[in-house]
């Protein structure tokens, strides 16, 4: 399976007829025919962060999480059914170690589902909602190289026919944001921070994808919290570096601080 990084933008992007929106209908629609159709889509969203320990839902049926505030009724509304995969998520968690403790990871039955990382791109691409999906949580307390260490495991799962999908932002600093921008219009340290990012999975340096921070002031600019960053270094993780190039859809802005660019290898 190939592996993708997508930038998720604003919830309304789910329901809006957009670039964005459409772009994933595209990818959707090349399951099945340029790549096999998925038996299970494991997706890392920014928006589930735990700490002590990463955690993967586990329930039959997972509730579909409207995790925002001050959008139309329509978006509250949206309805993600896809199954879950109950065998599966304990067969993985079992497979995958946490990266410091060398634990199995945990099981979530009953606390999360899929919020709006996951849903708002998974739903345009596959509409039917047949395709199991189980989201892994994102340990909020360890440090970037431990979330790469993790993605690093989810390389074999590709070969069962695991999906995996990251959902963040290349760029994300809501306290900026400027609507009704175009979406070649952002701030300077925006694009300096998405043109050295880009440049880095074109070259197929992955491992520097987790030193970010060393960028100091520009990657503070970038990322205020840095939760919509982590995913892309569990989807790089799962890369054959230096075996498979990236292709880049939405390279461009929404609102002048969030990179909608997304990363599709394989």
């Amino acid at each position: 399976m190939p592996v993708l990084f997508l930038g998720h933008g604003s919830p309304m992007n789910a329901i809006g007829d957009n670039a964005y929106r459409r772009s994933w209908q595209a990818l959707g629609a090349e399951f099945g025919s340029k790549y096999p159709t998925p038996q299970l889509i494991l997706c890392v969203s920014a928006h589930w962060l735990t700490r002590g320990g990463w955690y993967l839902t586990g329930m039959a049926k997972p509730k579909t999480i409207h995790d925002f505030g001050g959008f139309p009724q329509e978006l509250f509304d949206q309805q993600f059914p896809a199954p879950g995969a109950p065998a599966a998520a304990t067969e993985i968690a079992q497979a995958i170690r946490q990266p410091m403790s060398g634990t199995a990871l945990g099981i979530d039955l009953e606390e999360w589902g899929f919020d709006h990382g996951t849903w708002s791109v998974l739903k345009p691409m596959f509409p039917k909602a047949q395709i199991p999906v189980v989201q892994l949580s994102m340990d909020y307390s360890r440090p970037p190289a431990e979330h790469a260490m993790l993605g690093q495991q989810l390389k074999a799962l590709r070969e069962r026919g695991v999906l995996i999908v990251g959902s963040g932002n290349l760029v994300h600093n809501l306290r900026v944001t400027r609507r009704g921008t175009a979406p070649n219009q952002a701030y300077e340290w925006a694009h300096e921070f998405d043109r050295l990012v880009a440049g880095q999975l074109e070259k197929g340096d992955l491992a520097a994808l987790p030193r970010f921070q060393s960028m100091g002031a520009l990657a503070q600019q970038a990322h205020p919290t840095h939760e919509h960053y982590l995913p892309l270094l569990y989807a790089a993780g799962a890369v054959d570096a230096g075996k498979e190039a990236p292709r880049f859809l939405n390279a461009d802005f929404q609102s002048a601080s969030i990179s909608m660019r997304s990363v599709v290898w394989g």
